[in-house]
């Protein structure tokens, strides 16, 4: 049997910046804590708490002792200014692994507030609610912000006021196509909406790379955490390309008869999915279809 792991899969830019950090802060001996976990995948988030890496809400801050040597982690997903306040009032220092990305989008969110702020306008927000790096976008402009996740949701939006329209990194293109053409459909002013494609083609890319990964092989394992809203779209595409696309969090989850009569399994990942995990993956594989 071919089994070929997806070379393009696994951790983004900003993933492996924040998870670098990470490292970087236990191997010099601080006590590190995570607001939220670094990332969407819980085998990752275990690893890192083995190495002395603690998960703690925004709620916890307030009980940690700001030793020299503690250091809060902001993730790459971003926070909203309101973390930033309650940091200094608690003494606590803070690594900042925000995405390179995802700070240039607050910074054009805090703008867009300021020009529909002149204007009476709204800032619409392409996102998953409650989403951490969505939370930290609307919280530059105190939640002034509309979130929506589907063309459904722009009911909320008044179309007689001008609108700026952004997004999620991790957003579908498709999705932001179809959001921006209600926009511009409904708008009763659109010369004053101002589009911003604000998805990061290091994982927008990815779908359409992933559909033609997939239709290679008979079979797809999809790796990835159940909280990544980044994997939901990347294993659609997978599975609109090759409907015989399975879904796992780990190796645990495969068993030998899901590849009965197979000669090639392809596997690939979310952007918050580790390479060791995608090799674990593929050992198991081999493992259960020795005997096959």
């Amino acid at each position: 049997m071919r089994v070929e792991i997806d070379e393009k899969s696994g951790f983004c830019y900003g993933v492996v910046g924040a998870i670098s950090k990470a490292d970087e802060l236990v191997a010099k001996g601080r006590r590190v804590f995570s607001l939220g976990d670094i990332v969407h995948n819980d085998l990752e988030v275990a690893r890192l708490q083995r190495a002395g890496v603690a998960t703690i809400g925004p709620a916890d801050l307030a009980s940690i002792e700001p030793t020299p040597d503690t250091r809060i982690l902001i993730r790459a997903h971003g926070e909203p200014k309101s973390t930033y306040a309650l940091l200094e009032q608690c003494g606590l220092k803070y690594a900042d692994a925000t995405c390179p990305v995802v700070a240039k989008l607050q910074r054009l969110t805090i703008e867009a507030d300021r020009q529909m702020g002149a204007v009476g306008g709204t800032v619409v927000i392409l996102g998953k609610k409650g989403h951490a790096e969505v939370v930290g976008l609307n919280g530059q402009i105190e939640d002034r912000g509309v979130v929506v996740e589907k063309v459904a949701d722009l009911e909320q939006v008044d179309f007689s006021k001008p609108i700026f329209l952004l997004s999620q990194t991790t957003q579908s293109l498709r999705l932001f196509a179809e959001v921006k053409e209600e926009v511009l459909r409904r708008s009763e002013v659109p010369d004053q909406v101002v589009i911003k494609d604000t998805i990061c083609r290091q994982v927008a890319g990815r779908e359409e790379h992933l559909k033609a990964f997939a239709r290679e092989f008979d079979v797809i394992v999809f790796v990835c955490g159940a909280k990544s809203s980044n994997g939901k779209v990347l294993f659609e595409a997978c599975h609109t390309a090759n409907p015989r696309s399975i879904k796992v969090e780990g190796p645990d989850e495969l068993s030998a008869e899901m590849f009965e009569g197979v000669e090639s399994v392809g596997i690939c990942g979310a952007t918050s999915t580790p390479h060791w995990l995608m090799k674990e993956v593929e050992r198991t594989i081999l493992d259960l279809t020795s005997a096959l």
